[in-house]
């Protein structure tokens, strides 16, 4: 692997609920029209996320759930588990199935993750978002449709990297996460007309590959 290979995110498991049980459907706070449920995982969270809201432009579903698993995929609770559980809800399994394929093809296509340095021990996810769909729209408190900028780093790199891309572009931070993430990364989604969201993204990965560079610089 080298700077700046690619790093892509995979389904572990993705299964269908044609009809919801009625209890459990109560207890996820599903409407009365949403009857079918898609539930995913896969080996990387953020990705996920971004491929979630995907499903939501791509189908008629909503995400009713969708939560990280604690210290990442390699410590997970089995093969299976990854970073990630999503849940998809919609009106039947037609809705519910298009959700999930849009879902699985944007995570192991666009949702891509790069390697900041030779061996791709430090990995982060400088990711523009044209529009956003219900989810993240939902998540950031911002006008659906809205250009967005997903960065996502290790703790100190995303730390100095979130700095420079606020300093970079006309952006401001819609949602935050501290370091460290149930994962133990750090990120930041950012909002501004897609021009200054691609400009932001682009001063976080060179202030992240300028930390992988020069760990002990000040």
């Amino acid at each position: 692997m080298a700077i700046l290979d690619p790093i892509h995110a995979k389904p572990l498991a993705v299964r269908l609920i044609s009809q919801v049980a009625p209890d459990y459907a109560r207890v996820l706070g599903l409407s009365s029209d949403q009857r079918s449920l898609g539930i995913l995982t896969s080996d990387n969270d953020d990705a996920t996320y971004v491929s979630i809201d995907e499903a939501t432009k791509k189908a008629n579903v909503e995400v009713v759930y969708a939560h990280s698993f604690f210290a990442g995929s390699r410590h997970a609770s089995g093969p299976l588990s990854g970073e990630i559980i999503a849940m998809l809800a919609g009106p039947d399994p037609d809705e519910v199935r298009a959700g999930l394929e849009a879902a699985i093809q944007y995570l192991t296509i666009n949702a891509t993750w790069y390697s900041a340095n030779q061996d791709g021990s430090i990995a982060f996810f400088p990711h523009v978002i044209s529009q956003t769909g219900s989810y993240l729209s939902n998540i950031c408190r911002i006008p659906l449709g809205s250009p967005i900028a997903y960065l996502i780093a290790p703790p100190l790199e995303g730390v100095m990297a979130l700095d420079a891309a606020l300093k970079a572009a006309a952006v401001e931070i819609v949602s935050y996460t501290p370091p460290p993430s149930e994962t133990n990364y750090m990120g930041a989604i950012l909002t501004g007309d897609q021009s200054a969201c691609q400009a932001a993204a682009l001063a976080f990965q060179e202030m992240v590959l300028n930390v992988a560079r020069r760990p002990i610089s000040f």
